[in-house]
């Protein structure tokens, strides 16, 4: 289902991540129950809920058991909705109940109050006839049940109620009585479940997922969403399968001429390469050459900058010949910076996702893999995440660039995650010390598709931009970062571009 489209044939949500991963939507005249903690969009999914029945001419219901009609309609106008079209329903008790004089003393008042609750839902069921329903929420029936069975039938009863009457009914639970009442799961036709997690530093994560959804197949798992102005943005899991697409393997050219002979030729479009080394040793600049590449033959990319301000980038791809800001203003290059401590990795990927099928950008940079685990500090699949992304990315024909920092300057190296065997070619870039001064090196250590040199190269970086020079033959130990000459002094290296 396409973003904005709608089935007929179900209730759907109206929120496009969400009706993505219930296949389109809640099937009609059955009981779903959506829960979550208070603070996790419960109403807010419902309002949308609702709205979407309006738009397409269905009569609409909301009874709220916990919050009065102003808070209802504040909360639509912090989103800019309007509820004209839903009818909302303030059940609260009759005033008798609250005046303690008028208590009954031989009956318990939650029995009155139980039975003259399900009283006004049903007349306002049967004077409004809707075709979909919101009942928020089922803690307050819950504390007037007082007990699980009673709780059940109550429940049950406004199943079959519903159920004669063509009615699609959301439950919503917050969860503030009894987390781990799960009576209302087996009596659902399914259940939604919205959690928020509060990592250690940064913003507050939302998550959705599906537990319960008989007779249909939905995406399983969790995925991640946000509340904006607006309502709900889910971003559904990627599962790269589900995308292939035909394109024609070729390799793309870095425009670099020492760099394409040491890839045998390029990066094969719809692969990954993985840019790897310590700090400061040019792998952003190598990117960036494949980006300007991509965009002199008539391409689009797109650049994720997690570690940099972007007008440090900037400038210093200028100082070097590069600007970028030229392509920005074009509309061949969509630069985006990343705060990882805000985005959730759905979102991140969401996005990523965007810029293939949206913008036909072909050319993808991500800067670096260290800041996209940052944005993640408390999740354990990380690597799972970015397989799964760079699979999408090479169905669609997309070649992507990854960058990753590793710890320390010279000698043994270790990266914060280790992802060499996910990319098809990967990328190693070193520092050396030789004849008094620091170079450079770089080399190709895998690529799935075709040839490349088994050779050593320096590299420079200078005014004029990146060059590589020949192949070190005459060094060993040069990854390591301390070379032994093997052949006359200085046979090799490259003149000192600077002086």
């Amino acid at each position: 289902m396409t973003d904005g489209e709608i089935k007929k044939d179900q209730a759907a949500f109206g929120i496009a991540g969400l009706d993505d991963i219930l296949a389109g939507g809640l099937e009609r005249d059955r009981l779903y129950l959506l829960e979550g903690n208070p603070g996790t969009g419960k109403t807010t999914a419902a309002m949308r809920f609702l709205m979407t029945g309006v738009a397409l001419g269905e009569t609409t219901l909301y009874i709220t058991l916990s919050e009065t009609e102003e808070e209802l309609r504040a909360t639509a106008r912090s989103h800019g909705w309007s509820l004209d079209g839903i009818e909302l329903f303030e059940l609260v008790p009759p005033e008798s109940l609250l005046d303690e004089q008028q208590q009954q003393s031989l009956l318990y008042s939650s029995d009155l109050e139980l039975g003259e609750t399900s009283r006004m839902i049903l007349e306002a069921v049967e004077r409004l006839q809707p075709q979909r329903v919101v009942i928020d929420s089922l803690s307050e029936i819950r504390l007037l049940a007082q007990g699980s069975l009673r709780y059940r039938r109550q429940v049950l009863a406004l199943k079959h109620y519903f159920a004669k009457r063509g009615v699609t009914v959301l439950l919503l639970d917050d969860l503030t009585t009894d987390a781990n009442d799960k009576t209302v799961h087996s009596v659902t036709h399914g259940v939604i479940q919205l959690q928020e997690l509060a990592p250690e530093y940064g913003a507050e994560r939302r998550r959705v997922r599906v537990m319960k959804y008989r007779g249909r197949r939905f995406r399983g798992g969790y995925h991640d969403f946000t509340i904006k102005t607006g309502g709900l943005e889910v971003y559904p899991r990627i599962v790269a399968s589900e995308h292939r697409t035909r394109f024609e393997r070729e390799p793309m050219s870095s425009g670099v001429a020492g760099l394409d002979d040491l890839l045998g030729g390029g990066i094969q479009r719809g692969s990954s390469a993985l840019i790897l080394g310590p700090a400061g040793t040019g792998k952003s600049l190598f990117a960036v050459s494949f980006v300007m590449s991509a965009i002199a033959r008539g391409e689009k990319a797109a650049m994720f900058i997690f570690d940099e301000e972007l007008g440090l980038l900037f400038a210093r791809m200028l100082e070097i010949g590069i600007d970028l800001q030229a392509c920005v203003d074009e509309g061949s290059l969509l630069v985006e910076q990343v705060d990882a401590a805000e985005l959730s990795p759905g979102e991140f990927a969401a996005r990523v996702r965007d810029c293939v099928s949206k913008r036909d950008i072909r050319t993808v940079v991500i800067d670096s893999l260290n800041g996209y685990q940052a944005a993640m500090p408390q999740e354990q699949f990380l690597v799972l995440h970015i397989h799964e992304l760079l699979q999408y990315l090479n169905r669609q024909g997309a070649s992507t660039y990854l960058t990753v920092a590793q710890h320390g300057l010279v000698g043994d190296m270790k990266a914060p995650v280790d992802v060499t065997y996910l990319a098809d070619t990967v990328v190693l870039l070193r520092y050396f010390e030789a004849a008094g001064m620091v170079r450079r090196a770089i080399s190709v250590i895998k690529k799935r598709a075709g040839g490349h040199e088994k050779t050593i190269r320096e590299f420079d970086i200078g005014t004029g931009g990146l060059a590589v020079g020949e192949p070190l033959y005459g060094f060993q130990g040069v990854l390591r970062g301390v070379p032994n000459f093997v052949a006359q002094d200085g046979e090799g290296l490259m003149g000192d571009r600077s002086a």
